[in-house]
C-alpha cells in the first residue's frame, strides 16, 4: 500500500510539475509581444545583431502623444467606439429581447440573421456597406463610418441579449403592470435598473468591436476618417517603429481594462444556491 501511495504521489507530483511548465509557458507567450512592444517604444539605437537596444528614450511617446494627427486619431477611435458603445445597446436590448421571445425555427431564424454581420468577413462587410453608405452621401464620413460599426456590433449584442432575457423572469414586469403601471414606467423602472450589469458589459462589447475595426473602417471611410489602428498601420509601413509600438500599446488598453473590470465583477458576483 505504501508503495502504491508513493507512485500514486509522484504520478500527481509528475502532473503537477507539468501543469505549472504549461501554465509558465503561456504566461511568457502571451507576455512577450507586449514587452517587445514596451521594449520598441522606448528604444533608442538598436542594430543588429544587439539584442537589446544601446539606450532607452521616451521621445516616442512625448512626440506621438503630442502629435496633433496622432492625438486626432485616438480621440476619433474613442468617440467613435463610445458612439457605438451607446447606440449599440439601445438598439440591440429591445432585439435581443424580441428574439428571446421567439421561439422553434423563428428564434433559429432571428440569431443567424443577428450572427450573419459577426461572421461575415469584415472586408467583405465593408464593400457591401460601402455601396450603400456611398449613395446614401455617407462614404467617407464620419457617421457613415459609425454606422458601419454599428452593423457587426448591435449583431454582438442583440445574441448577448438574447442569452440575457432567455433567462429573464417576467413576473417582477407583470406585477408592475397589474398595479397600473405603463410600458414605458415598466421599462425605466423595472427592467432596466434589473439589467444595470448586463447592460454595462454590453457596452465594453460594443465600445471594443468598434474600438478594434480596421477594415470597415478603411474601406467605408476611405482614408479621411482616421482611427488609431489606421493610424498604427501607416506608421509601421512608414518604418516608424516606435510611434507604432506606441499606438499598438494605447490599443491594448480598452482591452486590458475591460479584462480587469470583468475579472473584478466576477470576484464580487455572490453565488445563492437553490
Amino acid at each position: 500500500m505504501d508503495a502504491v501511495a508513493l507512485g500514486a504521489a509522484d504520478v500527481m507530483t509528475g502532473h503537477t510539475g507539468w501543469r505549472h511548465l504549461v501554465l509558465v509557458a503561456l504566461a511568457v507567450s502571451s507576455a512577450a509581444p507586449f514587452a517587445l512592444l514596451a521594449l520598441w517604444s522606448v528604444q533608442g539605437e538598436w542594430f543588429f545583431p544587439a539584442l537589446l537596444p544601446s539606450g532607452l528614450t521616451t521621445a516616442a511617446w512625448q512626440s506621438a502623444l503630442g502629435s496633433g494627427t496622432f492625438g486626432l486619431a485616438l480621440a476619433t477611435s474613442a468617440a467613435l467606439a463610445s458612439a457605438t458603445s451607446v447606440l449599440g445597446c439601445a438598439l440591440a436590448l429591445p432585439a435581443g429581447r424580441a428574439l428571446a421571445r421567439l421561439r422553434g425555427w423563428r428564434r433559429h431564424v432571428g440569431a443567424a440573421a443577428a450572427f450573419l454581420p459577426v461572421a461575415t468577413p469584415p472586408l467583405a462587410l465593408g464593400t457591401g456597406l460601402q455601396v450603400v453608405l456611398l449613395a446614401a452621401g455617407l462614404g467617407g464620413t464620419l457617421p457613415g463610418v459609425l454606422l458601419a460599426h454599428l452593423v457587426p456590433a448591435v449583431g454582438y449584442l442583440a445574441l448577448f441579449f438574447l442569452g440575457t432575457f432567455s433567462l429573464w423572469d417576467v413576473r417582477p414586469e407583470e406585477a408592475a403592470r397589474t398595479l397600473g403601471a405603463t410600458r414605458g414606467q415598466v421599462w425605466w423602472r423595472v427592467v432596466l435598473p434589473a439589467l444595470r450589469r448586463p447592460i454595462a458589459e454590453g457596452a465594453a462589447v460594443g465600445f471594443l468591436v468598434s474600438w478594434t475595426q480596421f477594415a470597415l473602417t478603411l474601406t467605408v471611410g476611405a482614408g479621411a476618417v482616421r482611427t488609431l489602428p489606421l493610424e498604427v498601420l501607416a506608421y509601421a509601413r512608414a518604418g516608424e517603429d516606435r510611434a507604432a509600438a506606441v499606438g499598438a500599446l494605447l490599443l491594448i488598453v480598452p482591452p486590458a481594462a475591460a479584462f480587469a473590470a470583468l475579472r473584478w465583477a466576477v470576484r464580487r458576483t455572490t453565488v445563492v444556491p437553490a
